[in-house]
């Protein structure tokens, strides 16, 4: 009776450590997956939302520049509005879908920043600051959007690739000096608003992906 006590006892004991170490492999894994995704949401998300935001507050600074060139009627043209510019607002109900919408919109601005470098460049003095920082935006919206693409490819490697471009891009025929005034301040003041948008939408990703890694990292440790 003892010796079937014991080896009793011993089964039990030999299932409960194999249960237990079946259940620690799996908090194991679990944790290293969600260790992993924490450390993608560290570095490209987090990324790309700080380039969202920096670029957020070069559009706000060159709109200052913007006006300050154009003369006594800056306040002016830059009231008005204007159609077949890029949407501001970011489509789509699936996240996969809105960072596509994003990248779509980055695209679209990219032949409007150079009809307003052109124009500005035959309205301003060539050491204009102006000149300067239109370059500066175009570069940081292209880089924006290669930030975009990686993190897209990263978060949803089985949706289908984001397009090389996006689509054909409607300018305005020529334009006489001050429509050329209100083209431009109109671009950047839609592209500013455009990435005020992405900053949002950059950071409620942020707060949904690593907010439920920390969780899960929480649960085992």
């Amino acid at each position: 009776m003892n010796e079937h006590v014991k080896s009793r006892s011993l089964h039990l004991c030999t299932h409960t450590a194999a249960t237990l170490l079946s259940l620690l492999l799996v908090m194991v894994f679990d944790s290293t997956k969600a260790t992993v995704a924490t450390q993608q949401c560290g570095s490209t998300l987090l990324q790309t939302l700080k380039l969202a935001r920096f670029a957020q507050k070069e559009s706000v600074d060159i709109i200052k520049t913007y006006k300050a060139s154009q003369g006594d009627m800056s306040e002016i043209i830059c009231k008005v509005s204007l159609s077949g510019l890029p949407d501001p607002n970011i489509s789509g109900l699936e996240s996969s879908e809105q960072m596509s919408s994003v990248h779509s919109s980055l695209q679209e601005f990219s032949p409007h920043f150079k009809r307003v470098f052109d124009q500005q460049t035959d309205l301003q003095l060539p050491d204009s600051p102006l000149l300067d920082q239109l370059s500066v935006i175009s570069r940081r919206s292209l880089y924006l959007d290669s930030q975009i693409t990686v993190l897209y490819q990263q978060l949803f490697p089985n949706s289908p690739p984001l397009g090389a471009d996006g689509g054909a891009t409607s300018l305005p025929p020529p334009q006489n000096v001050f429509q050329q005034k209100v083209y431009g301040c109109v671009v950047l003041k839609t592209y500013k608003e455009f990435l005020s948008n992405v900053s949002k939408y950059l950071r409620t990703l942020k707060n949904q992906m690593c907010g439920i890694n920390a969780r899960r990292i929480n649960m085992f440790f």
